[in-house]
């Protein structure tokens, strides 16, 4: 196995993340999670592509009416990290790539949907502005743990998958 960088220990690999290991023992690094942010860009890309097809296919089966759905496009990144992150594996398809997962830090559960979905949107409304992003990347920075503001409020850890 690699020698993981300094400051971090080695890679657990259990079955399943337990709440009784150490979080900064399982820490995802932030150049991780920025690569799998850059891949995911070209995923949401492809399913916004894929769901502007469907929604045109369904307005011209039903004569226009359909076409009012194409108001959901601009939230196609909220859905894509709801369906991903929220669903089994509890990580977007970058974030496999790059050996992430999403978790609760204090129970070791899976993420459910609807906390997928706002962890996207708080992700996305720090990235809509210099100053919220760079709050948000500070606390990453700063703590040990390497969780980001938007982890922190909804009490969430990015950890490397086992």
């Amino acid at each position: 196995m690699l020698n993981p960088p300094p400051g971090y220990a080695e890679r657990i690999d259990a079955p399943a993340y337990s709440p009784l290991t150490a979080l900064p023992a399982v820490r995802g690094s932030l150049g991780a999670r920025f690569v799998a942010y850059l891949l995911d860009i070209l995923f949401i890309f492809g399913f916004t592509a894929l769901l502007t097809l469907a929604i045109t296919v369904l307005g011209v089966i039903t004569f226009g009416l359909g076409w009012t759905l194409f108001a959901v496009l601009p939230a196609s990144g909220v859905l894509y990290s709801m369906i991903t992150v929220g669903g089994a594996r509890q990580s977007t398809v970058g974030m496999r790539m790059m050996g992430l997962r999403v978790v609760s830090p204090e129970s070791g559960r899976p993420v459910d949907m609807i906390t997928a979905a706002v962890h996207a949107l708080l992700f996305y409304v720090a990235l809509s502005t210099f100053l919220l992003w760079f709050v948000d990347m500070l606390f990453g920075v700063m703590r040990s743990d390497r969780r980001l503001g938007h982890d922190l409020l909804l009490g969430l850890a990015v950890v490397r998958a086992p």
